[in-house]
Formats: structure tokens, C-alpha cells, sequence
């Protein structure tokens, strides 16, 4: 679908407006205008209607969600626009940020602090000069379009925010159809990533995100060495049950991190990685 512009609120400015719009300066790379839709603009599905129109209607492009009923899960305009392009659920699964955003602008900062289990004050606290000046200078203006600042900004978040989500749908995949499931000696876990040529990418991107979304009891990642031919083993949530300086010593290791939390082998076969991992054991 081709839009020609973009309408958003006028006035203050939040970061679920600035984001959706973000989303849509790179699907579409169309203008925003900053001000109320008359409602010729809210029947125009060539015109994207955000945040602002009472109407929730993907088929004319409108996304708002004050017409919502007070009871309704938290959406903002920025969960509308991610189902729009079919990432949502990537969104709720790998940004952790999202949930908090969709309540703070359903629900307020008061609600949110509760919700959250901290204090009130604690919510300004996280904010930034980052987050004070782009949404400011991206309220500031009537009209924003190609080649100025803010919309350049923009378009950029919105393309890293896609780019990261699909690329994570895509590397859920493929830890999907390599990971292994390893039992040691009966008393953990862990995952196995075998080496594959050629490599993509970082080997061990992702792997802490599936082993939570597919809720298993992993306590380690083994996973192929990109300086190396061997592998990586490394405690997955910082899990103190494993120290690798147990087996800093072993002739096949040559790094064990200070901490404990991670170890480099040449070792490749199954037998050996699961040896060095039974060492590193403390229970």
C-alpha cells in the first residue's frame, strides 16, 4: 500500500508517536504532518493516521488507541503500527523496552512504577538528553520530510528496529533447526550450537534469547569459536553452578576468563566439550 503522508497529534510529543512514526518514515519514506486529522483524512487510506482519528483500521492506515475501553490490555499507537507490519510479536519477545512503553502511555508513570514494583520518582530517572531532545525538537515541528535532521534520525531508528527484529525472527530459525540439547552426566543442561561453514554472523547472538523462549534448563552455551577451531562454553544467566577456571589448566584450553563465566577449547568432539563442562561443575 502507497501513502502520500503522514498525520500525527500536534503538541507534546512521546516516545510511543515518535517510534510508530519512525516505523512508518522507513516502510513508507512519506512526510509527517503534526496536527488533528479532519476526518476526510480518516476515511483517506492513502494517508497513515497515528496516534490521533478515534480509529483503529489498518485497511484505511488509521492507528490510534484512545478509543480503546479503560480495561483493554496496554496498546499504544507503536503496538499498532508493529502488528501493521507483522513484527509485534518479535517486538514483545526481544525488546524488553516495549511492554513498559505500552504501559506508560495507557497507564501513566504512576501505574507503570506500580506495575513495575519500584517508586514513582524512579521513572524520571531513566530518562536522557536523548530521549528529552528528540522528542522535543520532533514536536517542535509542523512538518517534517526528507533531508531534515530529526527525519533522518528517524528513518534510521526505524530501519535498525526492523532490520533487528526480522533478523532475530531469522536467527530464531536457525538456532531452531542446529541447536542440541546436551544432558551432562545427568545433572544440567546445556545447548550446542555446532560449527557450520560458512559462518553468518555471531555464533552465539540470540541463544540466551531462545533458551528463555523456549523456557529450557539450560545453565551453559557451547558454541563454535569465531577466533578459533574450537568452541566456546560460557554460563548462560551467569549461572554460578559453573566456574571454567576449573579447567583452565586442561592443555585444550587456552582462555578461562578470570570470573568463571566463560572458556575457549580447541576441543570439537562431543565427548571432550561435555568432559570440560562436567569439570567446570560445581553444583
Amino acid at each position: 500500500m502507497s501513502i502520500k503522508h503522514i498525520i500525527t497529534h500536534p503538541g507534546g510529543a512521546h516516545k510511543d508517536d515518535f517510534l510508530a512514526c519512525s516505523l512508518m518514515i522507513y516502510e513508507y519514506g512519506v512526510p509527517i504532518l503534526r496536527k488533528e486529522p479532519r476526518d476526510e483524512d480518516v476515511a483517506n487510506a492513502s494517508i497513515a493516521v497515528l496516534d490521533v482519528g478515534g480509529e483503529h483500521e489498518p485497511t484505511r492506515m488509521n492507528f490510534d488507541h484512545h478509543q480503546f475501553p479503560a480495561d483493554h490490555d496496554p496498546t499504544c499507537a507503536l503496538s499498532l503500527v508493529l502488528r501493521h507490519l507483522s513484527l509485534y510479536e518479535e517486538a514483545r519477545q526481544y525488546c524488553d523496552w516495549l511492554e513498559t512503553s505500552e504501559w506508560l502511555d495507557t497507564r501513566g508513570a504512576v501505574k507503570t512504577a506500580r506495575w513495575l514494583g519500584i517508586e514513582r520518582s524512579a521513572m524520571a530517572k531513566l530518562n536522557s538528553p536523548v530521549d528529552i531532545t528528540l522528542l522535543r525538537r520532533f514536536a517542535k515541528q509542523e512538518k517534517h520530510e526528507a533531508g531534515q535532521p530529526v527525519y533522518e534520525v528517524m528513518r534510521m531508528i526505524g530501519e535498525d528496529m526492523v532490520n533487528f527484529l526480522k533478523g532475530m525472527r531469522e536467527r530464531m530459525m536457525e538456532i531452531d533447526q542446529q541447536a542440541e540439547i546436551w544432558d551432562i552426566d545427568q545433572k544440567f543442561k546445556v545447548i550446542f550450537i555446532p560449527r557450520v561453514d560458512p559462518m553468518t554472523g555471531e555464533p552465539s547472538a540470540g541463544l540466551g534469547r531462545y533458551i528463555e523462549s523456549k523456557g529450557l534448563e539450560c545453565v551453559a552455551m557451547v558454541y563454535p569459536d569465531r577466533r578459533g577451531t574450537g568452541y566456546a562454553l560460557s554460563r548462560y544467566n551467569d549461572d554460578l553452578r559453573l566456574d571454567f577456571t576449573r579447567v583452565d589448566s586442561c592443555d585444550d584450553v587456552h582462555f578461562a576468563h578470570k570470573s568463571g563465566f566463560i572458556a575457549k577449547s580447541s576441543a570439537t568432539s562431543h565427548e571432550r566439550l561435555s568432559e570440560l563442562l562436567s569439570s567446570a561443575w560445581v553444583g
